[in-house]
């Protein structure tokens, strides 16, 4: 679920910030993976981005 809502959250317009590029959502996961993240979910994340071209999974 954690990824689940990293990626919500990263994907979403906040009050402070846009919508992340999904190059830096994808790279945050590659970089957390291990660490914040579970790396068997992270890789599933990852995986879905990068078959998700036109950024349609966003917010």
């Amino acid at each position: 679920m954690q990824v689940a809502d990293a990626y919500g959250a990263m994907t979403s317009t906040r009050s402070y910030r846009d919508i992340l590029p999904q190059e830096k959502v994808r790279a945050e996961f590659v970089r957390c993976s291990g660490t914040q993240f579970d790396p068997k979910f992270a890789d599933i994340m990852i995986k879905l981005i990068d078959n998700d071209p036109d950024y349609k999974m966003k917010g």
